[in-house]
């Protein structure tokens, strides 16, 4: 009897097929592409940087600024945009990419604006303009995340094809 399917039928694994590993990958991805947007560090830790006083020894905003910057990025990823991404790319239904990715977009947005609160901002201390930067630096981070796991061999949308 021949076989008609899997590797002694011509057909090679070509990437992990295990849905963990795919998603550690997007993870890693998605994390490094949030980093490589804090190349530009954000406005508001900027302006905070400049209120130190003139001739405060105890203040060094640019050294502050090369532990904040990592910090506050490490911070969004693993509270925010790993449990949004997870959530967007979940397995289930048939749904189409740009669902899935506004699903990670929405939950992404609760989480960060939580995350915000949790820290101390209100609206008193503008936190719509920090939290849009968030969610304007996570949101491309989101969509390699989800890229990531629909493209791989074994997802969602190389079964239907």
């Amino acid at each position: 009897m021949e076989r008609t399917s899997g590797p002694a039928a011509g057909q090679r694994n070509t990437g992990p097929a295990h849905p963990a590993l795919r998603h550690l990958g997007a993870m890693h991805l998605s994390g490094v592409l949030l980093l490589l947007t804090f190349l530009v560090p954000p406005f508001w830790m900027l302006d905070a940087a400049d209120t130190t006083p003139p001739g405060d020894p105890t203040a060094d905003s640019p050294f502050i600024l090369l532990f904040a910057v990592p910090a506050a990025c490490a911070m969004f990823h693993v509270l925010v945009q790993i449990p949004a991404g997870l959530l967007g790319a979940r397995p289930g239904g048939n749904r189409t990419a740009p669902a899935r990715y506004g699903s990670a977009l929405a939950a992404a947005g609760v989480l960060s604006w939580l995350l915000l609160r949790g820290l101390g901002w209100d609206a008193g201390n503008g936190i719509v303009p920090v939290w849009a930067d968030a969610m304007v630096r996570g949101s491309l981070g989101l969509a390699g995340y989800v890229r990531f796991v629909r493209s791989l061999p074994g997802s969602v949308r190389r079964r239907e094809g």
